[in-house]
């Protein structure tokens, strides 16, 4: 499909007599994740370049507005979020303890396998220092990072952050990653260290089994957008 076709389906002349931005809106505030502009084509019943255009449209109304929310395009795709300076309205409106976050243990091995993918779960370890079976299950689960293939030396399966990662994040793609490498030492000579090191003993284990399951309970609610 181009960007000049019109989207068909068993809908569609039902669909092309609805006025544009307001199908749109429609949509969009149903959606659990970010939509593309093809993808909300097919919706409403319009070519995506008037599509592609009225998002646009919406995004700059809803900034000269100062509404509560905003529309942004992120991790490829359009979807509403608070804006930033009323999250404290939300951040009061949920109450204590319903909003949790991941454990320490977690925050670190998510942020080793951003700035270091693809990689296994043995280089993340020789890395950090600790076994990191359990946490790396949590992310799995939490749907933060995902299995990208497999080490074609070792066989070992290798892990990326998704684009719900992104979308946490509030990044369009990787290289909005803010840079740490004048922040870290030379992790080249670190990770060949702590490999010789992580094959003479065995590792401390960041979360037992038991200690993984706890901490999928105490992660960040998946539908949490605030």
């Amino acid at each position: 499909m181009t960007d000049q076709q019109v989207p068909t389906g068993p809908h569609e002349l039902e669909l092309e007599m609805l006025e544009l931005r307001p199908a749109l809106e429609a949509v969009l505030m149903v959606a659990d994740q970010p939509l593309d502009h093809l993808t909300l084509a097919q919706a409403v019943g319009h070519p995506p370049v008037d599509v592609e255009q009225a998002l646009l449209g919406l995004a700059a109304e809803y900034t000269e507005q100062g509404r509560g929310f905003e529309l942004r395009n992120i991790a490829g795709g359009w979807r509403f979020f608070t804006r930033e300076e009323y999250a404290g309205a939300v951040e009061r409106f949920i109450l204590d303890g319903q909003q949790s976050r991941l454990t320490q243990a977690a925050l670190e091995t998510m942020a080793v396998v951003a700035y270091r993918q693809p990689i296994s779960r043995s280089r993340i370890s020789a890395i950090r220092g600790v076994n990191v079976d359990g946490v790396v299950r949590t992310l799995v689960t939490r749907g933060l990072i995902e299995e990208g293939g497999v080490d074609a030396e070792s066989g070992a399966i290798l892990y990326r952050t998704t684009s719900y990662f992104l979308e946490r994040m509030g990044l369009g793609d990787l290289s909005e990653l803010p840079d740490i490498a004048q922040h870290l030492p030379d992790m080249e000579d670190m990770e060949d260290e702590l490999l010789n090191t992580a094959d003479e003993s065995p590792s401390t284990a960041d979360e037992s089994p038991s200690t993984a399951d706890e901490s999928l309970e105490t992660t960040t609610k998946d539908d949490d957008r605030g």
